[in-house]
């Protein structure tokens, strides 16, 4: 009788844990998917094939689609929509992406959208021209749909970045301390010089985002000194010795990001 008791006992409380750890999980995936619900992303690309193919991997993943074949219309569904993610195409009729991406920079109400062009240049020149116009990254055709949904998310994740403060930083479980000008990596503090440690602040305040030499001369030095391109190189080659070489990333003939 006893170890009737106790089997039914064990038997209840087993089906509360699964019950609370069903639930849990259930309202965590629930919330999670909401967010993504809430992300915007438009597509704009002359290719129908290519608005279908990324539109139909994304909008797999949660994120509302909204698309667009030129850089008119483009603009015009950007100020209707207000879109957390741009990603277009460059070589469009009527109006190209280099033109598009300018004018929607002008938009003070889609000055923080995130702009990524869709293109299968890779020249340098090319990319430059697009940083130029003001676009925050590339997506590389042939599209490649797993490839194209980790490069989505890791744009997306610059958002975030948004919110957090600016004086103290945990990106990519590094702990960056503005008043102490300090970092805490796996459990060991590293002290950088004042030029050092604003620069690397500056580039982990948006990961991924690529800062453009003229912009960080003009937010990590000012008008302190007259300082050349080369200085900021020397800087950069000092955090790769002491913070990680993987971690940042040049952008030839534009500038510089930090990705973890």
């Amino acid at each position: 009788m006893r170890y009737r008791i106790v089997n039914r006992l064990n038997n209840r409380k087993l089906l509360w844990t699964f019950y609370f750890i069903f639930t849990f999980t259930n309202q965590n995936t629930t919330n999670f998917e909401k967010k993504k619900k809430d992300i915007k992303i438009l597509l704009v690309d002359d290719e129908q094939d290519i608005l279908e193919i990324v539109g139909y991997n994304l909008s797999q993943e949660g994120y509302q689609i909204i698309t667009a074949s030129n850089g008119k219309e483009a603009i015009a569904k950007a100020k209707k929509e207000h879109p957390q993610l741009i990603i277009m195409d460059v070589m469009m009729p009527e109006m190209d992406g280099m033109e598009a991406c300018e004018n929607i920079r002008k938009i003070p109400e889609l000055s923080n959208v995130i702009i990524t062009f869709l293109t299968a240049r890779s020249e340098d020149y090319s990319q430059v021209a697009g940083f130029d116009a003001g676009a925050d990254d590339y997506i590389a055709k042939p599209i490649k749909p797993k490839l194209l949904v980790s490069k989505v998310k890791a744009l997306l994740r610059r958002l975030k970045s948004e919110t957090v403060s600016p004086e103290n930083l945990n990106v990519g479980g590094i702990e960056i301390n503005r008043e102490e000008y300090k970092i805490v990596m796996e459990g060991r503090e590293i002290v950088l010089p004042r030029k050092e440690f604003e620069l690397f602040h500056l580039l982990a305040s948006k990961p991924g985002k690529v800062f453009k030499r003229e912009e960080i001369l003009d937010k990590v030095w000012g008008n302190e000194v007259i300082v050349g391109g080369r200085t900021i190189d020397v800087h950069i080659r000092k955090l790769r010795e002491k913070i990680g070489e993987d971690l940042f990333k040049t952008i030839k003939g534009v500038g510089y990001k930090f990705e973890v």
